[in-house]
């Protein structure tokens, strides 16, 4: 008998809750298990860096990579896995998007450091210590800091990625259609992303009419109708711009979508596309009028890209030529 081909699934800079979200298909996971040898999933096997490296190029089948590319680690992961992968995923909206770590491209490397290790109310740091990239030296030994990066960047910015998988996190049933392709060999084309190409609307089951706007609440300053489309009723949900794939689970506990399956097909930038959808139910043509019903969104922009920007046309804010060269 032939070995099983040999599998890994890495986390770089994430919540973690892709991991856990794998062990979401319960019992099928033995499947997994049955049809592929995981040598590498730190998050729940006793694995080490040095059994990714001992292997021959394209020697593992396929990897399940989530997380953004935050730090020279990650990087160096992602370049490590992509060199040992016949199939490298990229797994849930941070890997696809940037996701909620790429929100740092709002600022800086400087910035967050200041904010994180100087300035925020619940920091104590009398001598001033940030962590050195390369690391220090104790009487124990030298522990190493990867380098941080200044650009959240996206998993296919980095790396040549064959699939996405978006989700924060991925539904299991998803997960398990995904595993299920390679495991049968019934993957799409190269580039693909797996999932719906509808949007989270065209699923929602809620009523749809016209929809006009004076003003817009945040989920809990308003009651909504469960029987009637939330954005009609003032609540931002970024359904209209948004990739199914999820069932539309959000709307139908009353929560607006909040945009993590990604742009569905054909769109470039999911924030833009987003943006339009709103200012397209705007009851007004007086320009102080728009002003003051826009002014009712709370973070216009950690709102429109809170999965997205890194992977968006704007990428990041505008940053001097040495902050670029990150």
């Amino acid at each position: 008998m032939s070995a099983k081909p040999k599998i890994a699934l890495y986390w770089a800079a994430s919540c973690g809750g892709c991991e856990i979200a794998v062990l979401g298909i319960h019992e099928k996971i033995l499947d997994v298990a049955n049809a592929f040898d995981i040598v590498f999933w730190p998050c729940v096997l006793d694995g080490k860096l040095e059994d990714v490296e001992v292997l021959a190029d394209g020697e593992l089948l396929f990897t399940l990579f989530n997380g953004a590319i935050r730090n020279d680690e990650n990087y160096e992961m992602a370049q490590l896995l992509r060199r040992k992968s016949q199939v490298l995923v990229a797994f849930g909206s941070c890997a696809h998007e940037g996701c909620i770590p790429g929100l740092g491209n709002f600022s800086n490397r400087r910035q967050m450091f200041d904010w994180i290790y100087h300035d925020a109310p619940t920091t104590h740091n009398p001598d001033n210590v940030e962590p050195v990239a390369g690391g220090w030296d104790f009487p124990e030994g030298h522990v190493h800091i990867p380098g941080y990066w200044d650009t959240v960047k996206t998993l296919g910015q980095v790396v040549d990625v064959d699939y996405y998988l978006p989700g924060c996190p991925p539904e299991a049933d998803r997960i398990w259609e995904a595993l299920t392709a390679i495991m049968e060999g019934n993957l799409p084309p190269k580039g693909s992303v797996i999932g719906a190409d509808v949007t989270v609307c065209d699923e929602c089951p809620r009523a749809k009419n016209e929809k006009k706007l004076k003003k817009f609440y945040r989920p809990h300053e308003i009651v909504p109708d469960p029987e009637v489309c939330l954005l009609e009723q003032g609540i931002l949900c970024a359904g209209i711009a948004t990739r199914s794939g999820c069932g539309a689970l959000c709307p139908q506990v009353n929560m607006p979508c909040r945009g993590c399956y990604g742009p569905n097909e054909g769109v470039v930038d999911q924030g833009a596309r987003f943006l339009s959808g709103v200012a397209s139910v705007i009851d007004s043509q007086d320009p102080e009028e728009i002003e003051a019903i826009l002014d009712t969104i709370v973070d216009p922009a950690g709102t429109f890209y809170r999965f997205s920007l890194p992977h968006s046309l704007l990428h990041r804010v505008a940053m001097g030529r040495q902050d670029l060269q990150d």
